[in-house]
Formats: structure tokens, C-alpha cells, sequence
């Protein structure tokens, strides 16, 4: 995916769960959308300690124990939002994000592993921090980005992690959407954006000054992933001259490819890994129904295959890992299961189970997720997931179907809290990966721009007819519920092809194309023309988006709808939700409107996770009716 995308982002055999089979016993709701018991298992450089998230006052917070301890500390004590996310800076101190009410203006935070000398580091009135470097051979400093002087765009600085004080690297001109570090924490790369073409900046020290040495149209990219580890060229990701983004060996001095290293014609390049110690690639990654790997060293290799073998039936992930690599954090997981965390020694051998995610959910009562395709009215193949409920005939069912958020992005097989919920409760649950989703190639992307409603929304009704031929489906009892572009979908589906749906749930959804456009985020104004030309000019293209613009066609609504939306939602503001929701109320319509005024896109707070599922479930079942529970 293009890398200046990752902004605007905010997966045939129906038999698995045979009708034969006992139906799965009712789950509480809660036991789907409880915070984990422990997750993100993270290594300290040394080895010597590992850090976790776990409740606290229903918020996650960070734990830390010693390996080979019974028990560990709690070293951060947050009640108002989880925390978003954290990592080791050395072997004594972590650095951990948090936001206010889902606002996603991060502040970034210290503390040292016994819980003393707590400190807010950028904790700035509505800026955002990014992390651009944690310098992991650079003690007490790393590299973040502020968008505190201008709020549209961000400026590097060297942050020293127990002061708080900071030296500013460079000024962003105001076009610049990103920053790339050289593994010697030098600042070598810059992106720059005119909102469709985009330019990449290269220098050789930091005493030079950046000049330009590739500059593409957005649909084309170099994206890199990493320096070689001689800091001269570049392992990247790349579309160049191609449809699907191949793994190549990028020249920044020259702005050219020199290699490709690994390319497949079955979807685009994920990811790398690779290991600092020992200066090489280790593997490439990449999706098409499910994950794929390729090796380029056979120890790495080696010691996936052994873990395995000693994990069987569940996908396996190497994560966090000390400085010497001989110590490794191993995460599971299936459609069925959220999984379980391992710590595994290289150098014995020996596994170590750490925790299960939900040791609650027993996998024997849940069910399949399918990888499925079908083909759209304009010959495309759309790819996506049927779940469905464990021990039903597979015919006539309720179905919920769940279009993606993104909508460039993409639906994965594995454990997904809210199907899992839906199949428990008697629905049949199909995701697809519509026109637009991304790692299915250029083509397939650029299929979508300028489709919002459109055959983007013709993918997802093709999936419900696809559904009702194949006798899965009972047509008078489908329902569309999802997030983000999801809701939009949601709304997309109620105006334009109301005879498709018996209920829709939107949750943070776009209603109006145009004053969506017009309350971005700051920090995605650089990229503005860039949208436009994806999603549509609220001027030159101003025809188009009240065709697909859901508030305008409300009197077109048959079934019920159910509206969820954060009050500080920075991507999709309230005042989407509350604009369909009047028009809907003054015509009479059956609408139902939750707002909880301490979250953004999306409901993180458990409690009111828990209130949007009860209600969600209650108002499914209300006008769906599932003939068996």
C-alpha cells in the first residue's frame, strides 16, 4: 500500500460448522469484548525482563516481570483511556502513548520499570506525537515527530527520554508527510507531497541538505521499509512500472531501482523481517486468503518451522526479541482463537507458555471463518470471509454483512470479536474485500477511486445476492452493520439498494461526502488534492457526491438503523451521525443514536463497548429475528 495511504486508514467449504453438530451454548456478550487478560508481550533489550498490558480499573496498563519471576508490577496506573501502545527504551525505562477521549492527539509518556519517575514528554495541547526512531543504540533518546508548530504537518526532534528536553532536527516546509531515519538514527529521507505527486528527498549526512531523486504520482510508490545495513541503499516496497508492489533494492542516490528481491503475482508485499544483529534479511510477507512467508535465511526459517511443530493448528508470529536474539516473544493465533503468548529460548529450545489473550472462550463453541470469492457484475473477483454459526443448516439464515472500514484496507482471516459474537447469536457474518481493498494490486485499488457508492457499493450488494443463489442467505433477513467507511457502506446500502436490507447498524460512518471532506484532520491537509481525485472535488465533482451522499437520499430508508458515534471523533466528526440521524427522525424513520462523549472513531472504554454490542445485538435480533437462538 502506498505509503501515504496509511493515513487515511484509520479479511468454499460451508461445512466447517456442520448443521450436524450441537448448536454452540449462548456466550455472555461481555466475554467477546472483554479487555484481554494479557496482552502485547514485549522483551527488554537484555532479556531480562518482559512487559505486558493487562486490566487495571477496566483500563489497560503496563506490567512488568522479571523471567522466572511469579509475578509482576504494575507500573502505570491510567483509569480514564487504555494505553494505546508502548515500547522499552533501554533496559530500565518505557515509553507508552495515550490520548484524551479518542481525540488520537498522542502524548507520549516515561516511566522506569519499577514503576518511579513517571513523565510527560510531549504533552502539548492538541498536537499529535509520532514515533519516527527509538534509536535502540542511542541511550535515553529518540526521535519523534510534533505537529506542534503548524498542526498540519510534523517537524523531528531528538527527545531525551528522561529530561523531556528536545532539539528540533528540521523544519517541515509544510509538504513533507514523513521522515526515514538510517539505522544509525541519522536523519537521511524525506516525503513530500503536493497532494498527488509525491517526492522523495534524499541526503547523505545530515550535514547536507535533502534534495529530490524520485518523484512519482501517488499511484505509484516507493515505500521503504528499512536502510541496508550499510546505510546506503534501501530494501523497499515498490509498484514501479508494475501491478503488484514487489520487495526491491532501491538506490536514494540515484532514485532507482537496482534489484527486486522477491515479488508474486498473488498480492503485494506486505512486510520484511530481519535481524539487526546479524545484518540480513530474514523473510518477506504477503496475504491473499490467508498469510504468507518466504525465507531468505534457513535458520530463521528453521526456527519457524520448530515452533510450528510445536504449535500446531495455529498461525504463528516470531515479535519482540532482546538485543542478542536468542530470546523471542511468540504469539498465536486462529479464527477461532485470539490466541496465547509464548516465550521461547533459541538457544535451549525451550517454550514457555505465558498467557492466553481470553482463556474464557472455549474454541470448541465457536466457529469457521472461510475464505470465499465471488465474482462482481463487472467481472472482478472479490475475495472475502464467511462465518457461520456452529451447528445451523445452512440455509435461509439471518446474515449481517460487514463490509471493511478504510476503505483502503483490507479484511484478514483470524479471530475477530464481533463475528465470532454475531455466529454465537444464530447470524451467518460475510466480509469481503470490495474494489479499492488493498494488497490485491494497483489495478484493484485504483478500481475503487471515484467509487465511493458506486461499484464499490456494487461489490457489497454482489455479495449479498451472491449469498441469497447460494441458498445461505434468507433475503428478507439481511442486515449490513460496519465502522468508518463500513458505516458509510451501511448508509450507501439503505439509500441506494434499500430492498437489499432489514436493518443496518452504523458505527462512525460518513453521511455527507462534502462536509466530510471539509473537517479532515489537520494533519491530512497536505494530502487533500490526493483525495480528491480518490473520493471526489467537492466542486468539479460536486453532482457525483450528492448522488452517493446518504443524508440527501434518507427518504429513500425502509429499514431501521442503528447510529453509534464517538463525540471527539477527529475522522468522521459527530456532526456526520447527527446530520442523518434529523433527517431520518423528521421523516419518521425508526432510528436509534448512541453517542458516547468520551470516545473518538470507535468505542475502545470497555463499558461502552459493552453498550454498543448489547444494543446492537438487541436491535438485530429485534427486526432480523432469528428463528433459533
Amino acid at each position: 500500500m502506498n505509503r501515504l495511504m496509511i493515513v487515511f486508514v484509520l479479511v468454499l467449504g460451508f461445512a466447517a460448522c456442520q448443521p450436524a453438530l450441537k448448536k454452540a451454548p449462548p456466550i455472555a456478550m461481555e466475554d467477546f469484548f472483554r479487555n484481554p487478560e494479557k496482552t502485547a508481550f514485549r522483551l527488554s533489550p537484555n532479556g531480562e525482563y518482559f512487559s505486558y498490558l493487562a486490566p487495571y480499573e477496566k483500563r489497560l496498563n503496563i506490567f512488568v516481570q522479571k523471567i522466572g519471576a511469579d509475578s509482576a508490577i504494575r507500573i502505570t496506573s491510567e483509569t480514564a483511556r487504555d494505553i494505546a501502545g508502548y515500547l522499552w527504551k533501554g533496559n530500565s525505562r518505557i515509553l507508552f502513548l495515550k490520548d484524551t477521549g479518542g481525540d488520537e492527539n498522542f502524548q507520549l509518556y516515561g516511566v522506569n520499570i519499577d514503576g518511579t519517575e513517571q513523565k510527560g514528554l510531549t504533552v502539548f495541547e492538541k498536537v499529535r506525537t509520532e514515533l519516527i526512531d527509538d534509536l535502540k543504540d542511542v541511550e535515553g533518546e529518540i526521535i519523534v515527530g510534533l505537529n506542534k508548530r503548524n498542526p498540519q504537518v510534523f517537524d523531528p526532534f531528538r527527545l531525551n527520554v528522561l529530561t523531556g528536553e528536545m532539539t528540533q532536527l528540521a523544519e517541515n516546509p509544510g509538504n513533507i508527510v514523513g521522515w526515514m531515519t538510517d539505522h544509525d538514527g541519522k536523519l537521511r529521507l524525506a516525503f513530500v507531497s503536493d497532494g498527488v505527486n509525491q517526492t522523495m528527498l534524499y541526503r547523505e549526512t545530515e550535514q547536507d541538505q535533502f534534495r529530490a531523486v524520485l518523484t512519482t504520482n501517488f499511484k505509484e510508490s516507493v515505500s521503504p521499509y528499512l536502510f541496508t545495513f550499510d546505510n546506503k541503499m534501501l530494501y523497499a516496497g515498490s509498484n514501479l512500472g508494475r501491478d503488484k508492489s514487489a520487495l526491491v533494492l532501491f538506490d536514494p542516490a540515484e532514485g532507482k531501482e537496482k534489484e527486486v528481491i522477491f515479488e508474486t503475482q498473488d498480492a503485494d508485499i506486505e512486510g520484511v523481517d530481519y535481524s539487526i544483529k546479524d545484518k540480513k534479511l530474514l523473510s518477506v510477507s504477503w496475504t491473499t486468503d490467508l498469510e504468507k512467508e518466504h525465507f531468505f535465511d534457513a535458520d530463521a526459517e528453521a526456527m519457524k518451522k520448530k515452533l510450528q511443530e510445536k504449535l500446531p493448528g495455529y498461525q504463528v508470529n516470531i515479535g519482540s526479541n532482546n538485543k542478542a536474539e536468542d530470546k523471542f516473544m511468540v504469539r498465536t493465533y486462529s479464527d477461532k482463537s485470539r490466541g496465547a503468548y509464548y516465550f521461547f529460548d533459541k538457544t535451549t529450545g525451550e517454550l514457555t507458555k505465558l498467557a492466553d489473550l481470553t482463556p474464557w472462550l472455549n474454541e470448541a463453541d465457536l466457529c469457521d471463518m472461510k475464505p470465499i470469492s465471488y465474482q462482481s457484475r463487472d467481472g472482478l473477483t472479490i475475495q472475502g470471509y464467511l462465518t457461520l454459526p456452529k451447528g445451523y443448516d445452512p440455509k435461509n439464515l439471518p446474515v449481517v454483512i460487514n463490509p471493511h472500514g478504510g476503505p483502503w484496507a483490507r479484511d484478514y482471516w483470524g479471530f475477530n470479536p464481533e463475528v465470532q459474537f454475531l455466529a454465537n447469536n444464530g447470524y451467518a457474518v460475510l466480509q469481503m474485500n470490495f474494489r479499492g481493498s488493498t494488497g490485491f494490486g494497483r489495478k484493484f485499488w485504483e478500481s475503487s477511486f471515484k467509487q465511493w457508492g458506486r461499484t464499490m457499493q456494487d461489490d457489497i450488494s454482489d455479495g449479498v445476492k451472491w449469498l441469497v443463489d447460494q441458498g445461505i442467505a434468507d433475503p428478507k433477513r439481511v442486515a449490513i452493520y460496519g465502522g468508518s467507511y463500513g458505516g458509510y457502506a451501511t448508509l450507501a446500502g439503505l439509500t441506494l439498494t434499500p430492498e437489499l436490507y432489514a436493518a443496518g447498524v452504523d458505527y462512525v460512518g460518513v453521511s455527507n461526502m462534502f462536509t466530510f471532506m471539509n473537517t479532515i484532520p489537520p494533519y491530512w491537509e497536505p494530502l487533500r488534492d490526493m483525495f480528491y481525485e480518490m473520493v471526489g472535488n467537492p466542486k468539479a465533482d460536486s453532482l457525483m457526491l450528492a448522488e452517493v451522499s446518504p443524508v440527501f437520499l434518507v427518504d429513500k430508508i425502509k429499514a431501521p438503523l442503528f447510529v453509534a458515534q464517538g463525540a471527539n471523533d477527529p475522522r468522521v466528526n459527530k456532526d456526520e451521525s447527527d446530520q442523518v440521524v434529523k433527517a431520518l427522525k423528521e421523516r419518521g424513520i425508526d432510528v436509534e443514536y448512541m453517542v458516547k462523549d468520551n470516545e473518538g472513531h470507535g468505542f475502545h472504554n470497555e463499558e461502552n463497548r459493552f453498550d454498543f454490542y448489547r444494543s446492537m445485538i438487541t436491535f438485530l435480533d429485534k427486526h432480523l429475528k432469528p428463528q433459533e437462538k
